[in-house]
């Protein structure tokens, strides 16, 4: 993909201060993208400035500031594509979820991706071409213990992103899925805060459950890698893919262990399957 300006093309991408989304800004930049690296915080998109790249503030769970960022980004041109992958997690058993960590948990990780979506397609439609990558994950398609609320957000995306796709087919615009699977970032320390905030779990019927499983998991320094657990860089690998290839596919599924699971997915039964996942 080219940019009527010159370069690849124009791209915003959304959760840049670190992870993957830190890894595509720097990546895609070096390719010669231009590159909109947005943020939640004003402090780490002064960070990203530092280093050269466009940064600004973008958090899905304000909506002005998702209409300043299209509006700056329409200001700067237009846009060639857009990747939406900033998400984060509520660790918890599904009957100590609180309504309300519910309701946050979706405007962070889907409302404000549809939002976001729904302010460029008419940018990629004015100008004939546009590329929209969401960053599923391995659990937008499988289940696993203690993750009922971010694995209910990933399954509602991943529906939401196929029907996209569908009505998308006769325009020029290709929506795509990129399920990752195990990746080192910072997700499971930023979990943390999230679970004390919502999550009562001394008072749940599971507490010696979280004694002895969750807790252990979510607060181990450094951090245990997960198996076939591979640097956010894979992840940019198939977003490369994703945005420059003239026939990019419907979805990129990145390390073995999601492999693995979408196959299990389509040929094991229901009761077999959860006895794996359960496993974790």
């Amino acid at each position: 993909m080219t940019s009527p300006t010159g370069g690849r093309g124009r791209i915003l991408i959304t959760g840049c201060s670190s992870g993957i989304g830190l890894d595509a800004a720097r990546t895609l930049h070096a390719r010669g993208w231009t590159v909109y690296a947005t943020c939640r915080s004003e402090a780490d998109c002064a960070r990203l400035r530092d280093e050269g790249l466009t940064s600004f503030r973008l958090d899905y769970q304000d909506e002005a500031s998702i209409a300043s960022a299209m509006a700056e980004v329409e200001a700067r041109g237009g846009l060639d594509a857009l990747f939406n992958n900033g998400a984060y997690a509520i660790p918890g058993a599904v009957e100590d979820l609180p309504r309300g960590a519910l309701r946050e948990i979706y405007e962070a990780n889907l409302f404000g991706w549809h939002d976001l979506t729904a302010r460029a397609i008419p940018l990629m439609r004015a100008q004939g071409h546009g590329r929209i990558v969401n960053c599923s994950s391995i659990l937008g398609f499988v289940p696993a213990k203690w993750r009922g609320a971010y694995v209910s957000t990933k399954y509602a995306l991943e529906g939401l992103t196929d029907v996209l796709r569908i009505e998308m087919a006769d325009t020029p615009i290709h929506a795509v899925l990129i399920q990752p699977g195990p990746i080192a970032t910072e997700i499971r320390r930023n979990s943390r805060a999230p679970f004390e905030r919502w999550i009562d779990w001394r008072a749940s019927p599971r507490e010696e459950q979280y004694r002895t499983s969750l807790l252990k998991r979510l607060y181990v320094e450094p951090p245990a890698p997960t198996p076939g657990e591979l640097g956010p860089e894979a992840v940019t690998k198939a977003l490369i893919h994703a945005l420059e290839s003239p026939s990019p596919r419907a979805k990129y599924r990145v390390t073995w262990p999601t492999k693995a699971a979408w196959a299990f997915r389509r040929l094991l039964p229901v009761r077999l399957l959860d006895r794996l996942c359960a496993k974790g």
